[in-house]
C-alpha cells in the first residue's frame, strides 16, 4: 500500500464503520459502465460537506488491486447490482490530495514536480524492473501501463485547490490545467480519470483546457444526482432511527433540487409534462448526520464555513446583486443566465456570475428546468441573515420592503398609495434623465423589484397594435395572483393610459388571465417647472379586467 499508488482501503472502511454510514456504494455501478471508454473522464464539483472524499475513498477501495476489498463491498448496495464486481480490484489507483501540494509558499511548478516525483517513485518499488525517462511524466506512465499490461485509476480530491489557494495567479492556473492535460487526456493507461471539488472545470472564454472531462455539478449532475447528498428516502429512516422529527429536519437541510438523466422510456412522458422521476430533492449531508447524533436541529454550516465567506460575494453589488439578495431571502426566485460563469472565483462580469458561484459553494439551489436559484432551506438562509447584518445592507433592505409595500398597495387597488411608491423610485433616476421614458420605464422594474417572487418581467409586450409598455405573469406556483399590466403616460392622465389600453385591445393578449388582471395607468408630467407644487407627481388608475 503506498501513499499515492493504490493507497488501500482503510479510508472507506472507516467510514463504513461509522455510526452513521449512508451506502452509496451503487455509485460505482454508473462508474464501471464508462470505464475504459470514451466517458471515463468525470469531473464532480459539489459543496464542501457534501460527501466527495468519502466517495473518493470509496473509488480508490473497489479498483485498488492490492485492497482485497471483496468482503467489504459485497455487503454493500453494489452487490445487488449485476456484474457487480466485474472491475473490482482490477486496476493500479493513482489517488492525489491536491491541497498536499498547492500549499501557499509553494510554486506551482514545485507542486508539479513533487506530484511526479512522488508518484514516479512509487511506481517504481512497485515495479523495479521497468525503465521510464523521470523527465516525462505521461511517456513514464505508459511505459509502466505498457510493461504491467494494468491501466490506472486516477483519482483527484480537491483538484481545484489551485482555484481557491492562488485565485488571481492565472499563469500558476494554466500551468496546471496544462499539466492535468498532459497527462489525462487520450492516454491509452487511463481506465477512470476521477476528479473532484467544489469548482466545476474553469474555462478561458468559453473554451475550457479540460474538454474531455464530462461535468457532473451541482448544476446538472446528471446520473450521479442519487450521490449528490442524502436523499429524501435516506433522511426519513434516519429520522425514524433516530426518533428525529423529518419535517423539522427537512425544513432545515433540504431544498437541494438535482436532475438525474432521463431515461429513454420516459422521455416522451417528459416532455408532455407527466413525468419528473428524474428529479431528486437533495439533504446537506453533514449537517444531517450532527442533527441525528447530537438530536439538536441548527445551523451547523459554519462547521467548515465562517459567515465571510458569503458575505465577500453578496456584498459585490453588480448589476443590483444586493437587490436580488434581498429578493431571494424572502422567498422568491431569481432566473440567472450562468453560461458567463468561468468557473473561478474571481472573474466576475455581472450579478449572475456571482450567483452562480453560489450554487456551487451550496449557498443556492438550481432548478435547471426554469433556470431559478432560490435559497434552498433555514440553515442556509441563517448563513445569509448573518451575512448581511452590517449598515451596508439597510438601504437594500428598506427599498425592498417599499416594493413590498407597492405590490400590496397594487393589489389592493390603492390608486394613491401606488402612485406616491412609483413616484419615490422614480426620483431615483435623478434629474438628468428623469423625463427620458427609458428612466421611468427603469423606475417601475425598480419600485416593483418585489414582483419577481411572484411573477415573470415582460418589456415591450407585442399585443399587436401597439406596446405594452410592463407586464408581469404570474408564476406558476403562484397562478393565482393577478397579471399585472402597466402602461405609463407623460404629460397626459392616467385615464388616457387607460383607454389607449382599451383602444389598442392589449388585454387580448392576455386572455388566459381575463377576469384576474390588473391594469394600472401611472402618467407623469414632464412639462412642468422646477417650482410648480405638482413637479415630479405621479397619478395612478388602477383596473380590474
Amino acid at each position: 500500500m503506498g501513499a499515492y499508488l493504490n493507497p488501500g482501503k482503510e479510508a472507506f472502511e472507516e467510514a463504513v464503520n461509522s455510526e452513521i454510514f449512508i451506502d452509496k456504494t451503487e455509485m460505482l455501478g454508473y462508474l464501471n459502465t464508462i470505464v475504459k471508454t470514451k466517458q471515463k473522464y468525470v469531473s464532480v464539483s459539489r459543496p464542501r460537506r457534501f460527501g466527495k472524499t468519502m466517495a473518493a475513498d470509496m473509488i480508490c477501495a473497489y479498483y485498488d488491486r492490492d485492497a482485497d476489498s471483496r468482503e467489504l463491498f459485497e455487503k454493500r448496495k453494489l452487490a445487488g447490482m449485476s456484474d457487480w464486481d466485474e472491475y473490482l480490484g482490477k486496476f493500479d489507483v493513482i489517488r492525489l490530495v491536491m491541497t498536499e501540494f498547492f500549499k501557499l509558499g509553494r510554486t506551482v511548478e514545485d507542486a508539479l514536480t513533487a506530484i511526479k516525483n512522488r508518484v514516479l517513485l512509487e511506481l517504481e518499488e512497485r515495479y523495479p524492473e521497468t525503465k521510464y525517462d523521470s523527465s516525462d511524466f505521461s511517456y513514464s506512465l505508459d511505459r509502466f501501463y505498457r510493461k504491467s499490461g494494468i491501466p490506472f485509476v486516477i483519482v483527484i480530491d480537491e483538484w481545484d485547490a489551485v482555484f481557491r489557494i492562488w485565485k488571481d495567479n492565472s499563469e500558476a492556473q494554466r500551468l496546471y490545467l496544462d499539466f492535468l492535460r498532459d497527462w489525462l487526456k487520450d492516454k491509452p493507461y487511463v481506465a477512470l480519470a476521477y476528479m473532484t471539488g467544489i469548482l466545476p472545470i474553469k474555462k478561458y472564454g468559453q473554451h475550457s483546457a479540460l474538454n474531455m472531462f464530462t461535468e457532473y455539478s451541482m448544476m446538472a449532475p446528471r446520473q450521479l444526482a442519487p450521490y449528490t447528498g442524502f436523499t429524501e428516502e435516506e433522511v426519513k429512516e434516519l429520522s425514524i432511527k433516530y426518533d428525529m422529527d423529518f419535517s423539522d429536519i427537512s425544513n432545515w437541510y433540504d431544498g437541494y433540487l438535482v436532475s438525474d438523466r432521463i431515461p429513454p422510456e420516459k422521455r416522451e412522458e417528459y416532455r408532455e409534462g407527466k413525468y419528473n422521476g428524474h428529479k431528486f430533492p437533495i439533504y446537506s449531508p453533514l449537517s444531517v448526520v450532527e442533527s441525528m447524533t447530537t438530536g439538536v436541529i441548527k445551523d451547523y454550516w459554519n462547521k467548515t464555513e465562517t459567515y465571510e465567506a458569503l458575505a465577500e460575494y453578496i456584498r459585490k453589488d453588480y448589476d443590483g446583486l444586493k437587490d436580488a439578495v434581498a429578493l431571494l431571502m424572502d422567498g422568491g426566485r431569481l432566473a440567472i443566465d450562468t453560461s458567463t460563469y468561468q468557473n473561478d472565483m474571481t472573474t466576475f462580469t455581472g450579478r449572475d456570475d456571482v450567483l452562480s458561484l453560489l450554487i456551487h459553494l451550496g449557498y443556492l439551489g438550481y432548478d435547471d428546468e426554469r433556470g431559478e436559484v432560490f435559497i434552498p432551506n433555514r440553515e442556509i438562509l441563517d448563513e445569509f441573515k448573518t451575512s448581511t447584518k452590517g449598515r451596508e445592507w439597510v438601504s437594500t433592505f428598506k427599498a425592498f420592503e417599499t416594493s413590498l409595500e407597492l405590490l400590496e398597495a397594487t393589489w389592493n387597488g390603492d390608486e394613491e398609495k401606488v402612485a406616491e411608491l412609483v413616484e419615490d423610485a422614480h426620483n431615483q433616476a435623478g434629474n438628468k434623465t428623469y423625463n427620458d421614458e427609458a428612466a421611468l420605464s427603469y423606475g417601475i422594474q425598480l419600485a416593483y423589484y418585489a414582483a419577481r417572487k411572484y411573477y415573470t418581467t415582460i418589456l415591450e409586450l407585442d399585443t399587436g397594435k401597439g406596446y405594452a409598455d410592463v407586464v408581469y405573469l404570474p408564476a406558476p406556483q403562484y397562478a393565482e395572483k393577478p397579471a399585472l399590466l402597466i402602461e405609463l403616460k407623460y404629460g397626459h392622465s392616467a385615464e388616457l393610459a387607460m383607454d389607449q389600453i382599451r383602444r389598442q385591445k392589449y388585454l387580448d393578449r392576455l386572455d388566459h388571465y381575463k377576469g384576474n388582471t390588473l391594469v394600472i395607468g401611472i402618467n407623469y408630467d414632464r412639462e412642468l417647472p422646477a417650482g410648480h407644487p405638482e413637479y415630479k407627481h405621479h397619478s395612478c388608475k388602477i383596473e380590474k379586467w
